[in-house]
């Protein structure tokens, strides 16, 4: 079956739209994105949000009936490789996250009741969310193992657990987080998605946990990842998204999108950085020659473009399975995405640095900032670690054991087959 990557006419006019709007707009607006209050940030934006929505381009991750376009993984991909290349440019479009994956989340599981009070008002940007899985002692890559219970009591559920590294908590208007509703079940069918509203009685997020991107507090304007407590904090049993025990199936179906849309970004921000460093290159010189003509520098040019255009590739032959052969065929691509690009996105980053020498380093260029998410991106969505034990265990069981030894490929194998090319033996022996 071959690969098709292209796309029709229409659409591709509207990527070209898309790379000029974000160039001309969003890109320059984005300078000034740490100087603005949350409310003047809104209101700059907003002329923005509404040409996107004119062009029918807003949360275009969703199908129609849900206020999206339907458009498919592989004009997503196409997409998302323009915003990658300037960090707001999601939000303008109405497809940032955590937002856009907890928009997929209640589309997939939700009743009519909680996409009329939630999702149609998080996708209209009139309100933000957060998405809380992932706890202090226990391995965020494995959602089978959170401690965080959900038991019910009559028409409520009381939750009481620890949470931490939720995305955005402290500034949204709600929380999508994963609780155990089953611990007799399965690991895979034991827990539930809940929507907690912000100033629900027991809800106590404690802080923001600051990290390489924000090292310390009043350092960023924007939500960050919280330290989340819950005690004995109720929640309407109309909260839970989906029937009991589906968070995990929830769960995956929310990540495994988000893992393409995010590799297309970083094949967005890659072409950023390796813009920078050719540009520098060209422009930088030393010893009497510019940085060009040194042979180390055009390994790390040579090696960045191809790993750039391996990954892009590599996204778009993920987001095409997706597409043709169902998500649950694209589990193993998606997985071995995660893990390449993360590094194909840190490498490229690094290169560019070091490119710029100590400019590349300061915050008077966007590489700094770029570095430190990269490094992030090798444990968010779940570790590499854990998406390399899946790709290994899944490629492994299209293998027999081989009884015995040696095996078919040893060279003492020959004896045994010998027999079957002696005439070709026989006459090159006569040969000689």
């Amino acid at each position: 079956m071959s690969w098709d990557f292209s796309t029709d006419p229409e659409f591709a006019t509207q990527l070209e739209w898309m790379r000029r709007f974000v160039d001309d707009e969003i890109e320059p607006l984005s300078l000034f994105y740490d100087d603005m209050s949350d409310s003047a940030w809104k209101r700059a934006i907003a002329p923005l949000q509404q040409e996107v929505k004119d062009r029918n381009l807003w949360a275009c991750h969703l199908d129609p009936e849900l206020g999206g376009q339907g458009y498919g993984q592989v004009k997503l991909a196409l997409m998302h490789e323009i915003l990658g290349r300037c960090g707001p440019a999601p939000s303008v479009f109405g497809n940032q996250a955590p937002d856009s994956g907890n928009s997929e989340l209640i589309a997939i599981g939700g009743t009519p009741e909680q996409k009329k009070q939630w999702l149609e008002p998080l996708l209209a940007g009139e309100i933000t969310s957060s998405f809380s899985l992932t706890e202090p002692h226990f391995s965020g890559s494995d959602p089978t193992m959170i401690a965080t219970r959900a038991e019910r009591d009559g028409d409520e559920y009381v939750i009481n657990g620890h949470k931490w590294f939720a995305s955005n908590a402290s500034k949204a208007d709600f929380i999508l987080m994963m609780a155990v509703t089953n611990p007799d079940n399965p690991p895979h069918k034991a827990a539930s998605f809940f929507i907690i509203p912000k100033g629900t009685p027991g809800l106590d997020i404690a802080r923001d946990v600051f990290n390489m991107h924000h090292p310390y507090p009043g350092h960023y304007r924007a939500g960050g990842h919280a330290e989340i407590f819950l005690r004995d904090c109720r929640v309407p049993v109309a909260n839970r998204v989906g029937a009991e025990g589906d968070g995990f199936v929830l769960a995956q179906q929310r990540l495994n999108g988000g893992r393409i849309h995010h590799a297309m970004r970083w094949v967005g921000q890659c072409s950023a950085a390796f813009d920078m460093m050719c540009e520098r290159a060209i422009s930088r010189g030393t010893k009497g020659e510019l940085l060009i003509e040194k042979q180390m520098i055009q390994e790390m040019i040579a090696e960045s473009s191809a790993d750039i255009r391996a990954l892009r590739l590599m996204a778009l032959h993920s987001a095409w399975v997706w597409d043709n052969e169902g998500a649950a065929k694209a589990r193993v691509e998606i997985a071995e995405l995660k893990f390449w690009g993360a590094r194909v996105l840190h490498d490229v980053i690094d290169r560019a640095i070091q490119v710029h020498g100590a400019l590349g380093w300061s915050t008077d260029l966007p590489l700094a900032q770029m570095y430190v998410m990269a490094r992030q991106f090798r444990i968010a969505d779940g570790a590499d670690e854990v998406h390399k034990a899946f790709v290994a265990n899944k490629k492994a069981k299209a293998y027999k054991p081989v009884e015995g030894w040696p095996s078919r490929h040893v060279p003492t194998r020959k004896a045994e087959l010998r027999a079957r090319f002696a005439e070709y033996l026989d006459n090159e022996a006569a040969n000689f």
